[in-house]
């Protein structure tokens, strides 16, 4: 909508004003009637006098303003509504001597208006909309996300708001009587009121212990099983993502999102509101009774609530701010540790323990900083708040002594109201505060939110599966750079074809692109032009499980996972035979090594197979590739792990497969000269191709790589 000039609105207010005041007093000239009707037909013409209230004052506002915003439209609707909830609630409570209704005179219906304002204006501000974001980062629709995936456990929630209902109206009653007991006893003789206040208060002590308890422990067990829920989907989603993925985002902030953010998450639709209903409740049924006792004192003590909220707004601003730059903290001093605990062989060996630790000190030196801006702005906040609340008390006590004295409130009655303004101010300030938690709860959902939405960038819907697969793979003009690096080539109008049932060997300088070649094959990456055929078919057409089946990689440094041999050569095939495990091994040359362990293919390989030398951590791999009896296998530069003999043994078992298209990555030339087909990559492209013969007859790149090796053998 267009912006409304400020003379515009202005007369929009005021004319909306006249409207309603008018409406208003139209209503008291008909209080004599409604007044003698039976208590349901009053409800009913209330609420009916609400609902066409509202229609007039949103006729009028939109006709004036050219249409109805969001803000005002919640405003008027508040303002609307109000007279009626009160009047409902005064007629449920039988309060008619203090009702506040629709058959209000002037100073009721200011009170209305400012409640409503009030109201509007807490909404608008512990809970804005930033308009700068897509719609689906604003916090309103990010809570309701949150509240949406809560639903399995609504049940659970719903149990907890009735035992929450049920605490909160006890504990009410047990200041209200707590005041009744003073009153009684005044007397010489205790009456049998006294007793009964007793006896009440007794068990609705007994009714808020029972409700606090099993509000507190529905909620909390609500909680555990949505963060169970939700870490599940975030983790799945975070395995699906394409690696380039995981090579711009830091582990720590995805640990982080996992540990933290997660937590707060589940804060958001489920502590959070079970304090602020609490509160909310508590709020609304304190100020009914205290408006009962005296309405003058409870203005009085209302007074307070406008100074301390706009207090606890700029302090809740300022704690957000630095707490969301204390979780960014905390990620990166967790990235940091994470990075030193990994490489700890490489600390050791430069003897670089005190650089590390104190590169360690100072990212908890700046969290700790961050905290202590925190905790400063915190001693402030609640010096000026403990002021205020004694200034009020003060002066609530000074005239509650003068209205005792005029016979308008007794001592018993004092007594309870002092109860319950010592419960609102806390009240008030708890819903601000757990208002804008809230807020800052969302702004974690965000974050995780963001993994949960966000698609891979390398498709995995394809639904190709054929039952025969050649093995026949056609790299066609690819054009590649990776996302940490793009002003750096690497594959510059790439083409290759690698034959069916036939090995062929990649060799060149390092960084040239052949390792990139078999990230591509496996759609680690998306090139940027070009496409990769296999089988004459787009690799991305394939079904994602299928292709990781039959493309199997077995990269330079290899990753094992805490288990046994057999677990990890098994990793990933649910139903793999013992038989084909040790079929696997034999092709890998691992079988005579594996038996000689301690517990032979049951044996621990401990974390990241730090129990088992590089070698053996090598063959394991090769076997873990070879148990899927994979149509495609791409050895990357495991001439790095294996000696001669085991990598000729491997390769020359390997390439006896007439049924499998065999890629081998290599700087060991001499262990490639089987191969059917041996390119020399350079620039990003291929420079040479043929058998070993063809290239050393070429004297060309293939051939001065032979000479140099031999003559630093020779050496």
């Amino acid at each position: 909508m267009a912006t409304i000039s400020v003379p515009r609105q202005v007369f929009a207010w005021i004319l909306a004003i006249c409207v309603d005041t008018c409406l208003v007093y139209a209503t008291v000239a008909l209080a004599p009637l409604e007044s003698t009707r039976e208590t349901d037909t009053r409800l009913g013409f209330v609420w009916v006098l609400a609902l066409l209230r509202c229609l007039a004052l949103a006729a009028v506002t939109a006709a004036a303003l050219g249409g109805l915003p969001p803000a005002p439209a919640r405003l008027l609707a508040a303002h609307s509504a109000l007279p009626a909830v009160l009047e409902t609630g005064a007629l449920a409570l039988r309060l008619d001597d203090n009702r506040c209704g629709v058959m209000a005179d002037a100073r009721c219906w200011l009170m209305c208006a400012g409640a409503s304002l009030a109201a509007a204006l807490f909404w608008e501000v512990a809970v804005p909309d930033f308009q700068d974001k897509e719609k689906r980062n604003k916090p309103r629709v990010l809570f309701m996300r949150v509240v949406r995936l809560y639903k399995p456990d609504y049940p659970v929630m719903f149990a907890a708001f009735l035992f929450l209902t049920v605490a909160v109206v006890c504990q009410m009653a047990i200041q209200f009587y707590t005041g009744k007991i003073i009153d009684h006893l005044r007397g010489p003789d205790l009456p049998s009121e006294f007793f009964s206040a007793i006896l009440l208060m007794g068990l609705y002590s007994l009714g808020s212990s029972v409700g606090t308890g099993c509000r507190g422990g529905l909620f909390t067990w609500a909680r555990s099983s949505f963060m169970c829920r939700v870490n599940g989907k975030l983790f799945e989603a975070l395995t699906k993502q394409e690696v380039a993925f995981f090579d711009t985002v830091k582990t720590g902030e995805m640990t982080s999102r996992l540990s933290k953010d997660t937590s707060l998450m589940g804060d958001t639709a489920c502590l959070n509101i079970n304090v602020l209903l609490r509160n909310l409740i508590k709020t609304v049924a304190i100020l009914a009774l205290m408006l009962q006792l005296s309405w003058k004192l409870t203005f009085l003590v209302l007074m307070e609530v406008p100074v301390t909220g706009l207090i606890q707004n700029i302090y809740n601003m300022h704690e957000q701010r630095l707490k969301v730059a204390i979780q960014d903290s905390v990620a990166v001093a967790s990235e940091t540790a994470n990075e030193i605990i990994l490489g700890i062989r490489t600390v050791r060996s430069f003897s670089a323990e005190k650089h590390e630790a104190r590169h360690y000190g100072n990212r908890l030196l700046d969290t700790h900083n961050l905290k202590a801006q925190r905790d400063t702005g915190r001693i402030v906040y609640l010096l000026l708040h403990r002021l205020i609340a004694l200034a009020t008390q003060v002066l609530m006590l000074w005239y509650g002594r003068l209205f005792i004295q005029k016979g308008q409130i007794s001592t018993g009655d004092l007594v309870s109201f002092i109860l319950y303004q010592s419960d609102l101010g806390g009240n008030i300030r708890a819903l601000i505060y757990i208002s804008c938690n809230m807020v800052n709860s969302v702004g974690a959902a965000a974050k995780v939110f963001e993994y949960l939405d966000r698609e891979p960038q390398v498709s995995t819907k394809g639904e190709q599966a054929p039952n025969q697969l050649k093995g026949h793979v056609v790299f066609r003009h690819l054009n590649f750079v990776y996302p940490t690096r793009p002003n750096v080539p690497v594959l510059q109008d790439f083409s290759l074809e690698l034959k069916a049932g036939q090995m062929t060997a990649l060799v060149g300088p390092s960084g040239e692109g052949k390792s990139t070649c078999a990230s591509l094959l496996k759609r680690w990456y998306e090139p940027m032009d070009g496409q990769i055929l296999l089988d004459d078919a787009p690799l991305e057409s394939y079904d994602h499980r299928f292709l990781s089946k039959k493309i199997a990689l077995v990269s330079q440094e290899p990753v094992l996972f805490s288990g046994t041999v057999r677990h990890n050569i098994a990793y990933g095939i649910d139903d793999c035979s013992m038989d084909a495990v040790q079929e696997a091994a034999r092709q890998a040359n691992a079988h005579d090594f594996i038996t000689q362990l301690e517990k032979g293919y049951d044996t621990e390989v401990g974390e990241g197979g730090s129990l088992l030398s590089k070698s053996e951590r090598q063959r394991i791999a090769i076997a873990r590739a070879m148990v899927r009896q994979p149509q495609v296998l791409i050895l990357d530069e495991i001439t790095s792990s294996l000696d001669e003999h085991s990598e000729n043994k491997v390769l020359h078992t390997l390439a006896s497969r007439c049924n499998q298209t065999l890629l081998v990555i290599a700087h060991r030339l001499k262990t490639i000269e089987i191969a059917d087909q041996i390119v020399v990559i350079g620039g990003g492209k291929v420079q040479e191709q043929g058998t070993h013969r063809e290239l050393l007859d070429k004297k060309g790149s293939y051939c001065k790589m032979r000479n140099k090796l031999a003559t630093r053998g020779s050496d």
